[in-house]
């Protein structure tokens, strides 16, 4: 250990006393062995005292001082000979034990760490593998079939099967299985009594099947003691929409499968529900003029992957509204519930449009809901944002300008990172609108990670206004931009009411302008208060 032995010589050469750490297992004291010190020859482990005491040890050399210290195993820290006889080893024994315990304390800390990082990377892994998947495949099949295969390997399953539900026979058909017993398995009906799958389906809720548990004929073939069922869903801001099930069996580790798998497998099905409507789409699209008319289908439900501003409730009063353009685009807001006394907000924007940029958007949905609940605060989560679609911005020379902020509604506060959005504001204390400036440029443009600022927030008073360009930018026959300060002058002037209706009135602003004029891009406004 460098940094203990950093710490050893510093003590030593400070005070002139000798130093030794030995290390061991608390069940077996002789086999501790010394892992850092000061002196060529310290003293014998079996000299050493039982744990969780201190005691003194007389050498040729001097007095040595010796304590144990508990933390994964057991240490024991020496203090002496000291060349000073003034004062006694206890005195420098208790003032560097405290220095030890934290070096010991803080590789704790760093191995947890690093295995969190661990297992996050593999979910993160498993969206890049999904988002490739959305962009190259165009048959169902071999989306569910690559899918199935990236889950099983990082879950650690022999055997397991997706199944898709097919809305004319209304029953579970087998798009993907792996594993022994898998070969040519029949549909399974949504009402079969006995099937785990049907009943997955029908209530949207995922069930663990013990061995010894009954499951219908399908999936005894290829049921190899505990199994996983999660249903596919296809989340919509009115609800979620149940496509399919996913099966896992045949453990490799014989272990059982524990809350964390749950929870992976749960979220890489609601991507895979995701990955499944758009191979639908594309599979449909066989003429250039239906591929238009997909495309703008696709747009449709992209926007249902946009949260339900009730996400936010009860801390927060949340309306958001987006209306498409005509083409795909990439808007997007989103909202968290972040511990109990939090609400995060993120609204942004993907530069061009289209199909890539649609996901792109997807993808930032994706890893966002991931990374709002395991960092620290907004620059935290933007820089984690950034590494996870980095490539693909850099790949599809994209960039996405992105405003995060959580709202702590315990200390009234708002902490942000502002990426290159320029429409982000706050009436507060001022009584006038402060914009929540962008300091950062958009995400992609730049390999810095983003900064952080605050601002003061009062519950039942200030009011949070984002918006994207695409509301600014808005055009008359005339060819006019409505412009920002107009929009800001219209939600001043209703700013007392309730949000849905201030948004209400810049939308008829909206209206009012256009005209018949189609929007050129996504109009996308949130509004929240407290």
């Amino acid at each position: 250990m460098k940094e203990l032995e950093s710490v050893l010589t510093v003590f030593r050469n400070s005070t002139k006393c000798e130093v030794t750490v030995w290390e061991g297992d608390a069940a077996a004291p002789g086999a501790l062995k010394p892992v850092a010190s000061t002196v060529a020859k310290p003293v014998p482990p079996d000299a050493l005292p039982p744990a969780d005491s201190d005691e003194t040890i007389v050498t040729n050399g001097g007095t040595v001082r010796v304590a144990s210290i508990r933390y994964r195993g057991l240490a024991f820290l020496a203090v002496g000979p000291c060349l000073d006889q003034s004062l006694p080893e206890q005195l420098y024994l208790d003032l560097l034990k405290p220095l030890i315990v934290q070096v010991y304390r803080t590789r704790l800390e760093v191995e947890h760490t690093a295995q969190e990082l661990s297992d996050r990377f593999e979910e993160i892994s498993l969206l890049y593998t999904i988002g490739e998947i959305l962009g190259r495949t165009v048959s169902l099949e071999d989306a569910a079939k690559t899918i199935l295969n990236e889950i099983s390997e990082i879950v650690g399953s022999s055997t397991g099967a997706i199944l898709v539900h097919d809305e004319p026979s209304n029953s579970l058909s087998v798009v993907a299985a792996t594993g022994a017993g898998t070969e040519n398995l029949p549909a399974i009906w949504v009402f079969d009594p006995e099937s785990v799958s049907a009943r997955v389906f029908r209530t949207e809720h995922e069930v663990i099947s013990e061995a010894d548990e009954p499951v219908g004929y399908v999936e005894e073939t290829y049921r190899k003691g505990v199994m996983l069922s999660v249903p596919i869903m296809w989340t919509t801001p009115e609800g979620g929409e149940p496509l399919g099930v996913i099966n896992l069996s045949g453990r490799t580790s014989r272990t059982p499968y524990t809350a964390g798998d749950q929870k992976l497998v749960r979220a890489i099905a609601t991507q895979i529900g995701t990955a499944i409507q758009n191979v639908r789409l594309v599979k449909a699209s066989v003429e250039q003029d239906r591929l238009l008319q997909e495309m703008h289908l696709a747009h449709d439900l992209q926007m249902k992957l946009l949260p339900n501003p009730s996400v936010a409730s009860p801390l927060a009063k949340v309306t958001a509204r987006v209306v498409p353009a005509d083409s795909v685009g990439g808007d997007f807001y989103h909202l968290f519930r972040i511990q109990r006394d939090c609400t995060g907000v993120m609204i942004g924007d993907v530069s061009g449009h289209g199909y890539r940029a649609a996901l792109i958007m997807a993808l930032i949905m994706s890893a966002s809901a991931i990374h709002a609940q395991n960092t620290e605060g907004p620059a935290e989560m933007l820089s984690a944002l950034l590494d996870s679609v980095r490539e693909e911005l850099r790949t599809t020379e994209m960039h996405v300008s992105v405003f995060y902020a959580i709202i702590d509604h315990r200390s009234h506060n708002i902490t942000y990172a502002n990426a290159g959005h320029p429409h982000a504001f706050v009436y507060g204390a001022t009584e006038k609108f402060e914009r929540l400036r962008a300091i950062d440029p958009p995400l992609g443009m730049v390999e810095s990670a983003p900064t952080e600022l605050s601002y003061p927030w009062r519950a039942g008073h200030d009011l949070m206004v984002l918006f994207t360009d695409g509301i600014s930018d808005a055009r008359n026959a005339a060819d006019e931009r409505l412009g920002e300060d107009i929009v800001l002058e219209t939600i001043l002037m209703h700013k007392d009411l309730p949000v849905e209706e201030i948004s209400m009135h810049v939308f008829d602003l909206l209206d009012e302008h256009m005209g018949d004029i189609p929007a050129r891009d996504d109009l996308t406004l949130v509004l929240i208060k407290s």
